[in-house]
């Protein structure tokens, strides 16, 4: 059984997630969106070696500490390669939402995309191509779970009147990638509370718009 913990971090309130094979004393992070510290301590206490930190989306929000978790743990920093872009104008989303102390940020070591798969000890984690909120926006399938970053919520869905934000692509996204999942398939998002596949085809109006 593959584990996860969560962590909510950053001055957005994101959710840093590690997910990690205790039997193999292995794992990645999803997300890492701001106090960097908290998140290594986590790792420490779990004992667990993380190989990759995998970005769900660059917002700045998701990325903020992604410089010191890769340095610190010796992990590689993945994102995909069309939100570069936003990887690049994260300084000066930090200055505008947080104020001038504006950490360094990671550079990726390589990118997700659809199919990419990873390792976590005798587990595999898949990258769905999931745009929409943003180009680059992914989720991560494992084992009866997914990471949809800020693509999927409790009751809702991820904005998109963002620069590079697109209705229709997180549509497409939400109805014909996340929705083909088994309802029992537990959804960990990018902010707030776990939910499953199954609850939000039942109750949430923009899945509901979505599959019209």
């Amino acid at each position: 059984m593959i584990n996860v913990k969560k962590l909510v971090v950053g001055p957005l309130s994101s959710n840093a997630y590690v997910v990690y094979d205790s039997d193999a004393n292995a794992g990645i992070i999803v997300d890492a969106g701001g106090d960097g510290t908290k998140i290594v301590a986590l790792v420490k206490r779990l004992d667990v070696k993380i190989s990759h930190l995998c970005g769900t989306h660059a917002h700045f929000d998701h990325i903020l500490a992604a410089k010191q978790v890769k340095d610190v743990l010796s992990c590689e920093f993945l994102i995909h390669k069309d939100d570069v872009w936003l990887l690049e104008r994260a300084p000066e989303s930090i200055k505008k939402y947080v104020g001038d102390d504006v950490p360094e940020i990671a550079e990726p070591d390589g990118y997700l995309y659809e199919g990419y798969t990873l390792e976590v000890g005798q587990h595999i984690v898949k990258v769905l191509h999931t745009p929409g909120h943003t180009p680059g926006s992914v989720s991560i399938v494992s084992d009866g779970l997914v990471f949809t970053g800020d693509t999927l919520f409790a009751g809702t869905v991820g904005r998109t009147d963002f620069p590079g934000g697109n209705a229709e692509q997180l549509a497409e996204s939400l109805s014909k990638k996340l929705m083909s999942l088994p309802d029992d398939y537990v959804v960990y998002p990018g902010h707030g509370r776990p939910t499953t596949i199954g609850a939000e085809m039942k109750s949430n109006p923009f899945i509901k718009i979505a599959k019209r």
